[in-house]
């Protein structure tokens, strides 16, 4: 099954562009909830929310709504990676229970910076880490094109971590397009093609990208690849600044849908026709 989404939901600058006008910020979960199948949540990488927190996250979603949830930074970019595991990645675990506990969280995703090389000691690190998460699947997200070889490819095997499949500027020292899976869980994430901001930009700047239908074309065959290899296939835009996020995802999903025909409602998550409502109230989802 494949579900696409976007990273985050709760941005102001989505009403108007996706959320409708005067939209309060706890009501955006359930209106999100009614157009996507599944969310990233990315306000976990800055601190870890309680369980309170995911257990209204839960009750906000219909029963078939999927979670990915980032992983701390203070797990993903240790000043030493020697030394032991950061305790928020079992506090995150602690804190997850209420959506494993409903069957609604798909992993935790582990993002490396861009300075985590491949060697000996970050090999036994991301291995730790896995560890660190016990019975909470991880996917794990690189930035450095080294470890996109058989050597990262085959440890996330052995750890039995999925790997993030990426779309981002075509940088050498970046990851390519690809389409493999390493786990029972599928990922790709679309972080835009802004090179021009994206080794100096903000976190809104870097990902500040619009796709046009021919740039995702691609893609879709790419991630029926991921669907055949894995169980689950996740696939979230992170291009988040003025709503881009949610217009690529419904762009992806059409596309998706052509793709696979007849059959798309069995492969794609979403509503009982495989396709996303399009509520005419939400001004995003005109995707001509």
């Amino acid at each position: 099954m494949i579900y696409v989404g976007t990273c985050g939901y709760a941005y102001r600058d989505w009403i108007g562009s996706f959320y409708p006008l005067r939209t309060r910020q706890g009501e955006m979960l359930s209106l999100y909830a009614s157009q996507f199948p599944a969310v990233e949540i990315d306000s976990s990488y800055y601190a870890v929310p309680d369980a309170h927190t995911f257990a209204s996250m839960d009750a906000r979603t219909p029963e078939n709504f999927r979670f990915s949830v980032k992983a701390p930074a203070s797990v993903t970019h240790p000043p030493d990676p020697q030394a032991h595991v950061h305790d928020d990645a079992s506090r995150l675990v602690e804190a997850l229970e209420p959506l494993r506990a409903s069957g609604k969280l798909m992993c935790v995703l582990a993002q490396f910076p861009n300075g985590f090389e491949l060697c000996a000691a970050n090999e036994l690190y991301v291995r730790r880490v896995v560890e660190a998460f016990g019975i909470v699947p991880v996917v794990v997200e690189f930035r450095r094109s080294e470890w996109q070889s058989p050597r990262g490819l085959e440890l996330l095997r052995e750890t039995g971590a999925g790997y993030c499949n990426v779309d981002m500027p075509a940088y050498d020292a970046l990851l390519r397009p690809s389409a493999d899976a390493t786990s029972r869980v599928g990922y790709v994430r679309f972080h835009g093609r802004n090179a021009r901001t994206w080794w100096k930009g903000t976190n809104v700047t870097r990902y500040d990208y619009e796709y046009a239908p021919d740039e995702l074309v691609p893609w879709a065959d790419r991630i029926a690849d991921i669907e055949e290899q894995a169980e689950t296939t996740m696939v979230f835009f992170n291009n988040h600044a003025r709503g881009q996020a949610p217009k690529n995802a419904c762009m992806l999903t059409s596309l998706l849908e052509e793709r696979y025909g007849d059959k798309a409602s069995e492969v794609l998550a979403g509503t009982p026709n495989g396709t996303m409502k399009n509520d005419p109230m939400l001004p995003g989802f005109d995707v001509s």
